[in-house]
């Protein structure tokens, strides 16, 4: 089953790396991993699709958790959620072709981001169904290029937000990890 996974980590370096790396050393899949900063440059959301039966998922979930970087981790597949990817289409484009070409772009309300004598550049966002079903229209044209950014997605119902208290347990997240390596050591 696919999941959608929202995690909210402090925004410094090596925390992609940390995500990332919990997840291949399960060997698990990521199927798309989008990052960006927040509405507190301090802070970063990542958001993860991966696809694993509920067991394994909430394994990965509680691993995610004790890493001292991650703020908040929350599965919101089985929520009601906003989705959306954005991707960019390369496609061939013979003079002929080109009327067709438009009526599925305005169809799908893409739009037209470059044009060249050979080829016409589309950008579409939605869900990955949107995607796959315009992608599947393009195809006889002609595919050249596609980037497609990966899934972002919000909650509905629920705010994955942090407050003071969250950055608060985050430190002293950190801290302890701090004490246990040295400790170690």
């Amino acid at each position: 089953m696919k999941h959608v996974i929202s995690v909210l980590v402090e925004n410094h370096f090596g925390v992609l790396a940390h995500v990332s790396g919990l997840f291949s050393a399960r060997g698990f899949n990521i199927d798309s991993l989008a990052v960006g900063e927040t509405d507190d440059p301090t802070v970063s959301r990542m958001t993860i699709v991966a696809h694993g039966d509920d067991r394994v998922i909430e394994q990965i979930m509680k691993q995610l958790d004790k890493l001292v970087d991650v703020i908040k981790v929350q599965d919101v597949t089985q929520e009601e959620m906003i989705e959306r990817e954005l991707v960019l289409i390369k496609v061939n484009a013979k003079a002929t072709a080109r009327p067709e070409l438009m009526q599925i772009v305005s169809t799908f309300r893409a739009k037209v981001v470059d044009v060249n004598p050979k080829t016409v550049t589309v950008e579409v966002t939605g869900n990955g169904s949107k995607i796959d079903a315009m992608l599947e229209l393009l195809r006889p044209f002609g595919i050249r290029e596609v980037v497609r950014t990966g899934t972002v997605a919000l909650s509905r119902k629920s705010e994955l937000t942090v407050s003071s208290s969250a950055k608060s347990e985050s430190k002293s997240k950190e801290k302890s990890g701090t004490q246990k390596k040295t400790e170690k050591v």
